[in-house]
């Protein structure tokens, strides 16, 4: 079952957290937008309540919770509900396929890259964002999860294991960026490539 409580009943306290922490969510943005192909017909896996999508231009995106399903459709996207195991599209239909700070609620990783894999066109492209567990604020989350309302049930995953999961679903070509890079506790919005400075990251990888 996908891990939708928590959104449900705390979807207010979901967006406020992006009104309060702004620079961090516009830190993670703008590592997505350096690497995203735009003008290109997409869609966005766990697109909550449009905070992503909306920026980005996303029309189409996929929830299971129907409050943030509710608040994206408010927002003129078209949603479908459904989990990121089970697609509810056809083969060979999108450009690109999104998911940001999702795989650590869902089920199945792996089944979920698979899926992505194909929907996407030949020569498409999967974009990950994620904090990256072995990086400071990664660390962090999981030592504080069981206090957490919304990483309580998470799992987090380090860049290396999301590259070795995507490599299973037979993407390639991979692209890597960084951000929030800390530095003496302070949060760096600067946007590198790679990964191991960074807490969020950004990897593209194609069909």
């Amino acid at each position: 079952m996908p891990k939708i409580e928590v959104f449900e009943k705390y979807y207010k306290e979901y967006d406020e957290w992006f009104i309060e922490n702004e620079q961090l969510f516009l830190a993670e943005l703008n590592a997505i937008k350096k690497i995203m192909p735009f003008k290109k017909y997409g869609m966005e896996i766990g697109i909550g309540s449009g905070k992503f999508a909306v920026p980005l231009g996303i029309k189409i995106g996929i929830e299971p919770a129907t409050k943030m399903a509710e608040i994206s459709r408010s927002k003129g996207i078209e949603i479908y509900q459904g989990t990121a195991e089970n697609l509810p599209f056809n083969n060979n239909i999108f450009d690109f396929v999104l998911m940001v700070t999702t795989i650590c609620f869902v089920d199945d990783v792996l089944q979920s890259f698979n899926e992505a894999y194909r929907v996407l066109k030949d020569n498409g492209s999967i974009i990950i964002g994620f904090v990256d567990k072995e990086s400071r604020m990664g660390i962090k989350y999981q030592k504080t999860k069981d206090k957490s309302k919304f990483y309580k049930n998470a799992t987090f995953f380090s860049t290396k294991e999301v590259i070795d999961l995507l490599q299973k679903s037979n993407f390639n070509n991979f692209e890597v960026k960084q951000t929030l890079i800390e530095k003496e506790g302070v949060s760096l919005n600067k946007i590198m490539d790679g990964y191991g400075s960074g807490s969020f990251v950004v990897i593209k990888a194609n069909k």
